[in-house]
């Protein structure tokens, strides 16, 4: 099998990795949930969540003067019983991050600085490969992207995360030390990532970039 090695982040000046701590928060629980949040949690595709909440599998309501779903708590928690889909990323008010990068020492200060800050799950890959095998599993809620990779580039990785109707929801923020500051914004539009940071970069302009994306 075509595979390679997955890990859990930024470089600074000359190489060295920045360390800049975030500041950890408490979280309460959500009480409700869109479709896209309950397929991360069960797992699914958003569709298969449309389609219970219509025939009545699910139970939820429309937000008043609009046609967007929304399912209660205890809804989605007797659902997912019923259905014998584990509560454990119920549970779990984590935002997921999956960070995709081939050089190891950016990718363990990024692990390290995020899961610190105690919003996070995270996960890691090296290649495309494994990048693809990860967001089907983990369904991340953004994807932490080099622009270049051993196998592929971010193009093809992009276009698989677009065409997949369950993940638009899904963030992806570009980084690069290949792509010039001033065609960051072409280049970003073009593969359709919602933000891009140019390498070396702040650790603390990362997770500032993921709270944004994520209103956190």
């Amino acid at each position: 099998m075509n595979t390679c090695e997955s890990r859990g982040v930024g470089q600074g000046e000359g190489g060295q990795p920045y360390a800049t701590k975030a500041k950890s928060e408490g979280h309460a629980m959500k009480d409700v949930y869109s479709t896209g949040e309950a397929a991360k949690i069960c797992r699914v595709s958003q569709q298969t969540i449309i389609r219970c909440f219509d025939s009545g599998k699910l139970d939820g309501f429309y937000v008043p003067g609009s046609r967007f779903r929304r399912i209660p708590r205890e809804s989605l928690v007797r659902f997912m019983k019923e259905n014998a889909i584990p509560l454990a990323n119920l549970d779990s008010d984590k935002k997921k991050v999956l960070v995709v990068d081939d050089e190891p020492e950016i990718v363990d200060l990024l692990v390290d600085v995020l899961e610190r800050d105690g919003r996070f799950e995270v996960k890691t890959a090296t290649c495309g490969y494994d990048a693809g095998l990860l967001t089907q599993q983990f369904r991340p809620d953004v994807i932490v992207l080099d622009y270049m990779l051993p196998d592929i580039n971010a193009n093809v990785v992009c276009k698989t995360i677009h065409s997949n109707p369950s993940l638009e929801d899904t963030k992806i923020i570009l980084i690069s030390g290949h792509i010039e500051k001033e065609d960051a914004p072409a280049e970003t539009q073009q593969l359709g990532a919602d933000a891009f940071l140019h390498k070396p970069f702040q650790i603390n302009e990362l997770v500032a970039t993921i709270a944004d994306l994520l209103k956190l």
